[in-house]
């Protein structure tokens, strides 16, 4: 296990699926204090949408800042929040996504999870973990699970990534009622069969613009009205 800070507030979660349990993985609530109440601050000043399509997930959730534009006339909820993991997406489960009654969540998280080395088979168990948590609280709610994107500064891990993908895709495949795997991935690579690096800012991970322009159009076949 990865040594962390002295003093750092550290919670152990785990989670059951179907094929066994999530794998114990250390996070740190008090990392999204901010974030957490920048949230709260927005639902006082602007009540959310009744029944939003909720977004969820990490920072190319999080950094998507046009989503209320790009999906006028759908009550879309953004609650992406920078840096998180499937154990931060599990944990906050109850507090920013439950709460809302959402009619649809949209995810995307497992990019950092396999940035920090988490294997594609430890991401899967742990969508398994969020598929059993949308089962549990939101019995009537579709998942739209959004494909791990390939980002230049990354690309060493998109074996990975594709992995974590197909293991995914294949179990969602599998149950089309209640899940639907949107291919974010493949639209963001060019001809030679890497990342397009008009679609990335400095850093080679987030997005620009330009990316976003692509998830637009491929993400909103796939949300309900």
């Amino acid at each position: 296990m990865r040594r962390v800070r002295a003093g750092a507030f550290l919670l152990f979660l785990t989670v059951a699926t179907r094929s066994g349990w999530a794998q114990i993985t250390p996070v740190n609530p008090a990392q999204w204090t901010q974030e957490l109440r920048a949230f709260a601050r927005q639902d006082s000043l602007t009540p959310p949408p009744k029944r939003p399509i909720l977004f969820y997930g990490s920072s190319s959730i999080r950094k998507w800042e046009t989503l209320r534009q790009d999906f006028a006339g759908r009550p879309v909820l953004n609650r992406g929040f920078g840096g998180s993991r499937f154990p931060d997406a599990l944990y906050f489960f109850d507090r920013l996504v439950a709460v809302y009654q959402p009619r649809q969540v949209v995810l995307y998280e497992g990019d950092n999870d396999i940035g920090s080395g988490a294997t594609p088979q430890e991401v899967f168990q742990s969508f398994l973990a969020f598929e059993q948590l949308m089962q549990q609280k939101l019995p009537k709610v579709p998942l739209v699970f959004l494909a791990i994107k390939p980002s230049p500064s990354r690309w060493v891990l998109y074996p990975k990534v594709q992995e974590a993908n197909r293991l995914i895709r294949e179990y969602i495949e599998q149950h089309p009622k209640r899940l639907r795997y949107v291919n974010v991935a493949t639209p963001m690579l060019g001809p030679n069969g890497r990342p397009r690096p008009e679609l990335f800012v400095s850093d080679s991970l987030h997005m620009t613009p330009a990316g976003y322009e692509v998830w637009e159009g491929v993400v909103g076949k796939a949300l309900k009205r």
